[in-house]
C-alpha cells in the first residue's frame, strides 16, 4: 500500500529556516508529480511548491517564492522543502502530495493529488 510519511515540521523563530522530508513507501513515486501543501488554522488546504517527476521543472506559491525550495531524490523516493527566511504566516501543517498519473504537469489543486502524507506542522513565531 502507497504511503507518504511528512517529518521536518517544529517550531522556529521569525527569518529561521526548517527543512521538511516526505519519505514514500510501498511504490515508486518517481514517474509522478509531487507537491507541498499547507493549512492554516480555519482556512483551506493551499498550495506551496510542486515538482516534476524528473525534477527539472518547480513551481512555487507567489507567498513563497525565493524562500522556499523544493527538490526530490528518486534513488531515495523522497521529496523535500527547504523553507528560508520563514515569517509567522508560513505557520500551518503541512502535506506532500503525489499525483496518481504518470509524468503530469505540476497542478495547485488538491483534487488532482490522490496521495497524501499525514502532515507536518511548522509553527513561525515572531
Amino acid at each position: 500500500q502507497a504511503q507518504l510519511v511528512d517529518a521536518g515540521g517544529g517550531l522556529v523563530q521569525a527569518g529561521g529556516s526548517l527543512r521538511l522530508s516526505c519519505a514514500a513507501s510501498g511504490r515508486t513515486f518517481s514517474s509522478y508529480a509531487m507537491a507541498w501543501f499547507r493549512q492554516a488554522p480555519g482556512k483551506e488546504r493551499e498550495f506551496v511548491a510542486g515538482i516534476t517527476w524528473s525534477g527539472t521543472s518547480t513551481r512555487y506559491a507567489d507567498s513563497v517564492k525565493g524562500r522556499f525550495t523544493i527538490s526530490r531524490d528518486n534513488a531515495k523516493n523522497t521529496v523535500y522543502l527547504q523553507m528560508d527566511s520563514m515569517q509567522p504566516e508560513d505557520t500551518g501543517d503541512y502535506y506532500c502530495a503525489a499525483t496518481a498519473r504518470p509524468f503530469a504537469s505540476i497542478a495547485i489543486v488538491t483534487a488532482v493529488y490522490n496521495y497524501w502524507g499525514q502532515g507536518t506542522q511548522v509553527t513561525v513565531s515572531s
